[in-house]
């Protein structure tokens, strides 16, 4: 299971601005769908089963009833819409999970955090218990869409992949979805802590400045562009190239992969030229 520590901050990452509900009609010809987390929305959107959403987190910004957080469902609110099947992060315990669903309810929990695979595993899953068809060929289409748009990357060189420049930021490292994706796009991920590593006092690594002191990345890409001035002083002091990517487009272990892996690619030239230059 993925690091639950890091739950505040990825809610915090990912936290859109809700507005006044619709209410909770799906399709007759689809099933009634809680989705209790943004990045499960984002996949049911890339299976064209947005649609299908009758509840969401109150993390979510679609227009849909609140129905509790990830780890506190609120089993009254569910109940009352009346679902087919409840899709959750695996951050909450099985029997807790299930004792949220209403009778005849199906519900189920999906990974994401630990690896690419499991992003493809949880397409698979969703298509299975919603009843798609050719779940297994949309789940190999992403499969095949991100390892090619990860190629045209063409990364290169000694990488660092953090949340942000300021506040207490962490860093990805093995055993997480971003090190599978950045290490498939030709960079040398150099973070050797599994999971995530937090950056703050009482850790091995008390401040960014220590972290890329210890590890001395070619490239630090930082998962949000707000900290644009605190990132940007970094270089003069270390050498290091900052690069700042969209958060929206990588906090997500769902599709929306695709949009970051777009962002890498038009970049490209940045690591060529400097690679070169070297």
């Amino acid at each position: 299971m993925f690091d639950r520590c890091l739950f505040a901050s990825l809610l915090a990452a990912v936290l859109w601005s809700g507005s006044a509900t619709t209410p909770a009609v799906a399709e007759p010809t689809c099933p009634r769908i809680i989705s209790q987390s943004p990045y499960i929305t984002h996949s049911l959107k890339w299976l064209n089963l947005d649609h299908c959403i009758v509840g969401v987190s109150r993390y979510d910004p679609l227009d849909r009833p609140p129905t509790g957080g990830v780890l506190d469902p609120d089993s009254a609110a569910i109940a009352e819409l009346t679902p087919d099947l409840m899709l959750t992060s695996d951050w909450i315990s099985a029997g807790k999970w299930q004792a949220a669903a209403p009778a005849g309810a199906r519900a189920l929990r999906l990974e994401g955090f630990g690896s690419m695979t499991e992003i493809e595993t949880n397409l698979y899953r969703i298509s299975e218990a919603a009843g798609v068809e050719n779940g297994g060929s949309r789940s190999r289409r992403f499969a095949r869409d991100w390892r090619k748009a990860a190629a045209r990357v063409r990364g290169r060189g000694r990488a660092l992949v953090v949340s942000a420049c300021r506040g207490v930021p962490y860093s990805f490292g093995k055993a997480t979805y971003l090190y599978d994706l950045f290490t498939a796009a030709g960079f040398d991920v150099v973070e050797t802590h599994e999971k995530i590593r937090h950056i703050k006092s009482g850790e091995p690594h008390e401040s960014l400045a220590e972290l890329l002191a210890a590890f001395s990345p070619d490239w630090l890409f930082v998962l949000t562009r707000r900290n644009g001035e605190q990132c940007a002083a970094l270089k003069p002091r270390s050498g290091i190239n900052v690069v700042g990517l969209d958060g929206e487009s990588f906090f997500h272990p769902a599709p929306t992969l695709l949009k970051g892996l777009e962002q890498l690619a038009e970049q490209r030239e940045r690591w060529h030229y400097t690679g070169q230059a070297q």
